[in-house]
């Protein structure tokens, strides 16, 4: 390019001088330099273009979860999942004896999540249930509530000293038709203090309260208040376990012409098995719960969330 340039810039018919040939040369190297920098210039545009991040999607998915519940006669339990104890309540109406058997349910849960972002999910859904009391042969499996909630982080560690507190809040609200149709409010205030910088390792603390309105004035359900602590390990295969351990106080409740249920203070268990992908996302879990009020009532639970979209 400076050899053609200097050419065009010579004048026809003039003796050849050395000055105006480097002054030529040195015009040429010059608008070399310019050109090729505004194409570097256009390339290195180009590339942060090329290389900007399209926005993600939330996760969107239906939170599957199978619960099978026993319970022994003369008692209640609300423990980690209010659901199963609505389902009880639905069918109480119906006994026909003053007291209540031991029963068996088997229900599932279909809260539609969106997990907003790293911090907020938003759920809700319907719940069904099939349930045996007595000798009494199963009833048909039906909905019987649906529920709306969510979950956020309000603080998050992020390496630091202080842990994420996470805040879970939900409403249930029964469909029944029964004289003990309900809506439960439940609430979880939860402390995570991770153990490393890949958050694999951590202690839990946490609190629970339960409160549920039944629909008429002759039957009335005392509030649930929990306290538990735990920790929970995730193995590099991405299989993690959680265990929680805490002590249930139950304020007893009168529900129509039964036999109170007595009030209690007793402890409750629960370990969780979960299958994770490398963004944390939960592929599979299963969680057993055992909870005495006073007898033991056990509570095993499948999940199976079916993602519609899933980063």
């Amino acid at each position: 390019m400076s050899t053609n340039f200097t050419r065009s810039t010579a004048p026809r018919g003039l003796p050849f001088s050395p000055a105006r040939s480097a002054r030529g040369i040195a015009l040429g190297v010059l608008l070399s330099f310019c050109l090729s920098g505004a194409a570097l210039g256009k390339d290195d545009d180009d590339d942060e273009m090329e290389t900007t991040t399209k926005p993600t999607l939330p996760n969107f998915y239906l939170d599957m979860r199978t619960i099978y519940a026993t319970l022994p006669a003369g008692s209640l339990s609300i423990g980690f999942s209010a659901p199963p104890l609505l389902s009880r309540l639905s069918n109480l109406s119906s006994l026909r004896s003053l007291t209540s058997p031991s029963s068996q349910s088997l229900s599932v849960d279909l809260p539609l999540t969106v997990d907003v972002n790293d911090r907020l999910s938003v759920y809700g859904g319907v719940s069904g249930a099939t349930s045996q009391a007595g000798s009494d042969p199963w009833t048909t499996f039906s909905v019987y509530a649906f529920t709306v909630g969510f979950q956020a982080d309000i603080y998050q560690q992020n390496g630091g000293m202080f842990p994420t507190i996470t805040v879970q809040s939900n409403v249930t609200r029964s469909i029944s038709d029964a004289p003990l149709a309900t809506t439960a409010y439940n609430a979880i205030l939860e402390a995570d203090y991770a153990l490393n910088a890949d958050q694999t390792r951590g202690l839990l603390a946490g609190a629970q309260y339960t409160r549920v309105l039944v629909d008429t004035p002759l039957a009335r359900v005392s509030p649930d208040i929990m306290g538990y602590v735990g920790g929970y390990y995730q193995w590099d295969n991405n299989w993690k376990f959680t265990g929680r351990f805490g002590v249930q106080h139950f304020g007893g409740a009168q529900l129509l012409n039964l036999t109170p249920f007595p009030a209690f203070t007793q402890p409750i268990v629960r370990f969780d098995l979960d299958r994770m992908d490398d963004n944390d996302n939960r592929l599979f879990g299963i969680t057993a719960q055992i909870a005495w009020a006073p007898k033991p009532s056990y509570q095993l639970t499948l999940r199976t969330p079916l993602y519609v979209i899933k980063n």
